[in-house]
């Protein structure tokens, strides 16, 4: 099965086109954003690889911003051990998911993988890409499944916290003044 999404950016006047192919060994996501935050101007390209059970793999991101290139490649066991080209990275370690925060498609990865019925909590520990400040992190985060599409998101070293709302796959379909969900097409 494929999903053809988009999204739009509230916050940084962004637009995000979205393809996420599944097979019967997980799915490949591949994304483009372009956007503009204050006065940056970007575009992002991602690759995500996971597993069936959403437990990220590996991820590939290349982006320019005011003349910065980066690219980053890392690969995970799925299990929280992250290798940048092959060598360990030990303060990722136990980091499941990914957090790019130019896109609500990695809070989809978090909220898929964890499988929470209502009512029920957990928490995410992410590896946090913070493309403007050229930095990949550790962080924590709380997701509560609040009804059968709402989820309430908490960034707990940021003391940030949203409602966020889930479509029928179970991407994101607003995220409340950061993305909505403009389009989206099953193939």
């Amino acid at each position: 099965m494929q999903w053809s999404i988009l999204w739009q950016g509230r916050q940084n006047d962004s637009r995000e086109h979205c393809l996420i192919n599944r097979n019967d060994s997980g799915y490949k996501i591949d994304s483009v954003i372009i956007g503009k935050q204050h006065d940056i101007i970007y575009r992002v390209e991602y690759t995500l690889l996971l597993n069936s059970l959403w437990e990220t793999l590996s991820f590939r991101i290349s982006s320019i911003h005011n003349s910065v290139v980066q690219l980053l490649e890392y690969t995970s066991d799925g299990k929280g051990n992250w290798f940048d080209n092959g060598e360990a990275v030990p303060r990722l370690e136990g980091c499941l998911d990914l957090d790019l925060p130019l896109t609500p498609l990695t809070n989809s990865l978090a909220v898929n993988r964890l499988g929470l019925q209502e009512g029920e909590e957990k928490s995410a520990h992410v590896v946090y890409v913070d493309l403007f400040a050229e930095k990949v992190s550790p962080v924590n985060q709380k997701y509560r499944r609040l009804s059968a599409s709402e989820y309430n998101y908490q960034n707990v070293p940021n003391d940030f916290e949203a409602v966020i709302t889930m479509d029928e796959f179970g991407f994101v379909k607003d995220y409340p003044t950061l993305f909505l969900q403009t389009g989206c097409v099953t193939i």
